[in-house]
């Protein structure tokens, strides 16, 4: 019967000690948010089939490397018609500073020899015919038309003369102006193709976790389309959603000490901004507390310990310790 009762005592004492210590267990943070990085979308300017993809799902990847190449071909073409529009613009302004070559010079100076031999016959034909004229041995319709042949000559000879002396000299102001803007108006060009061949490579803007490839080799990608989806890895931040009703017991640049409830990882963070939230959005509160008449309240939370050797996973749980 002692036996009994001792054993009775001992039970119920454990039973004692077992209820006043879940009493005194701290209950969890009311609190809890979400861990969150600030999003990053690679997409191209260009419409372009899809060549090759250099990285994978769950990649982390470092600032400046290369995603995947695109395969742009109306760039090549374009290119090829700039560089031509390049050379062309050039040999006009040489045409317009340096005037005509030496070849061309020799062309005019044939042409007016040619014209002034022709202006000599007509002269003497004239001569003749002008004799005649006046011992009625032509009439007059004759005489005015060897007349005109004259005129004519002399009017060649004239432009050629006149030809000669522009080729031979450099262009007016005008003429030179435009030359020169027509070759900055090419190279222009040509920059701006060159600058569009280089979106055939698609580079990571930042060091950055691949989230989602939203295409894959041998697909068309539009202009704009994001073939890239993930986030900043040094992005780190804290999302929480408070009532109204709590929402006064933070304030702007406030320390919070944040744990995680899996593996007791502590960190010092603060608040950075609050702000309020639509009815409608998203709630990072795992068990929210508060009633459908409140406004709803947003904490944003960034890390001022050194979380380099901590580990942080998108949308885990994280409580801000009491």
């Amino acid at each position: 019967m002692k036996v009994k009762s001792i054993l009775i005592i001992l039970i119920s004492s454990f039973l004692i000690i077992s209820l006043s210590s879940c009493r005194n267990e701290k209950p969890l943070s009311n609190f809890r948010g979400k861990v969150k990085y600030e999003t990053i979308s690679v997409s191209s300017k260009l419409a372009g089939r899809v060549s090759n993809i250099y990285v994978q799902e769950g990649d982390e990847v470092k600032q400046g490397d290369t995603l995947a190449t695109i395969f742009i071909p109306e760039v090549n073409a374009r290119i090829m018609q700039t560089e031509g529009a390049i050379e062309a613009a050039k040999g006009q302004l040489n045409m317009a500073l340096n005037g005509a070559t030496a070849e061309e010079l020799i062309q005019i100076k044939g042409k007016i020899d040619a014209a002034t031999a022709e202006l000599h016959f007509a002269q003497e034909t004239y001569n003749r015919f002008q004799a005649m004229y006046q011992d009625s041995l032509i009439s007059l319709q004759q005489f005015d038309e060897i007349k005109m042949k004259v005129n004519m000559a002399k009017a060649q000879v004239s432009a050629l003369e006149a030809r000669r002396n522009q080729v031979s000299k450099s262009a007016r102001n005008e003429l030179l102006k435009q030359a020169e803007g027509q070759l900055k108006r090419a190279v222009g060009a040509n920059e701006e193709v060159l600058s569009a061949a280089n979106e055939k490579y698609m580079i990571a803007p930042v060091d950055m976790s691949i989230e989602t490839i939203n295409l894959q080799e041998g697909e068309l990608l539009t202009p704009g389309f994001a073939l890239f989806n993930g986030y900043d890895k040094n992005s780190l931040y804290f999302r929480f959603t408070v009532p109204e009703s709590k929402v006064y017991s933070f304030k702007i640049n406030q320390e919070l000490q944040l744990i995680n409830p899996y593996i007791e990882q502590e960190t010092l963070a603060k608040i950075v901004a609050i702000k309020q939230l639509a009815q409608y959005a998203d709630i990072s509160s795992t068990s929210p507390i508060y009633t459908l008449s409140e406004s709803i309240y947003e904490l944003k939370v960034v890390p001022i310990s050194n979380v380099s050797n901590q580990s942080f996973f998108l949308n885990a749980t994280i409580l801000i310790k009491e």
